[in-house]
């Protein structure tokens, strides 16, 4: 029988210059932890950010995840984070403050200020109640938890960005929550 060469496949993203390091690790160990959890290989330029997701017809279904790693982690998620991406049932949604509020600056960074709270409190408040990871970076809101959880945060957080107050905002969070359980 001749050989059968597997063919290879390229999927492509941008990730900001800065959080290539992360993306890396020292001594290259996120990387290596991303292709070795995924089947996949990584071809990263660390000048341009352009990062390569390499993967064959046996690999394709976890090219998907190491996808959503590298794009949590570009939007600011810690790797060890990030990496939960791998199981079946943790999900990741980012949304565009700016396609919430507008592209005014002034309002972005207040937003972004009631995201987060005074020393990270209203960001870990979201957290503690829906179950989830929250990244605030840039221009954007990046969730990861459970399917559920995640929908019920990214509720939260557009309702934050359209001003309701936070208690009002816990407390609808709170009510969700307690139906899915």
């Amino acid at each position: 029988m001749y050989g059968v060469s597997k063919m290879e496949y390229k999927t492509y993203l941008i990730v900001p210059k800065e959080r290539i390091g992360a993306l890396i690790g020292k001594s290259g160990k996120v990387k290596k932890k991303i292709e070795d959890l995924t089947g996949v290989r990584l071809d990263i330029n660390s000048k341009t950010g352009e990062v390569d997701v390499v993967y064959n017809e046996n690999t394709a279904a976890n090219a998907l995840k190491a996808k959503n790693i590298i794009q949590a982690i570009a939007r600011g998620f810690s790797p060890e984070k990030a990496l939960h991406l791998v199981s079946d049932d943790i999900y990741l949604s980012i949304i565009n403050i700016q396609d919430v509020i507008g592209k005014s600056k002034n309002a972005m960074l207040r937003q972004r200020a009631r995201l987060i709270g005074t020393e990270g409190k209203a960001r870990k408040m979201f957290e503690t109640l829906t179950g989830t990871s929250i990244s605030i970076y840039g221009k954007t809101v990046g969730i990861i938890g459970p399917l559920e959880n995640l929908e019920i945060a990214k509720e939260g957080i557009i309702m934050l960005l359209n001003g309701t107050p936070h208690g009002d905002v816990y407390k609808h969070i709170q009510r969700r929550m307690q139906n899915i359980f």
